[in-house]
């Protein structure tokens, strides 16, 4: 069995599901990927697409019963990423953990990767 690009973790899952629910998005993959943006150059992107909007290439990880399809332009700014949910007092949000972050902007918008 090959090693999958992208890891889910159970909270990220389980928030995934809660957001499908709510937006009534049944039948729609999260699509994560990564645009131009911001001081450092990347950030990360999410939305959730219908299956005719995922890109052919898409590697789709299903974990912890979510799939997430990876857009292919981006699978190797992501490869090896943890996707987690965090929620404290102060704020809640997913969390990219990627070991292939060389840095981030101040306000932790957007990230650089190492150069291949």
């Amino acid at each position: 069995m090959s090693k999958q690009a992208f890891t889910i973790t159970e909270t990220a899952a389980a928030r995934i599901r809660t957001l499908l629910d709510q937006n009534q998005a049944s039948g729609k993959t999260l699509l994560v990927g990564v645009k131009t943006k911001g001081c450092s150059g990347l950030s990360y992107d999410m939305r959730f697409a219908d299956k005719s909007e995922i890109p052919m290439l898409a590697e789709t990880v299903t974990q912890h019963g979510v799939s997430v399809a990876v857009d292919p332009q981006a699978a190797m700014f992501l490869f090896g990423t943890t996707m987690d949910y965090t929620e404290t007092p102060l704020k809640s949000g997913f969390e990219f953990i990627n070991p292939n972050e060389t840095g981030r902007c101040g306000c932790g918008e957007s990230f650089t990767v190492k150069e291949h």
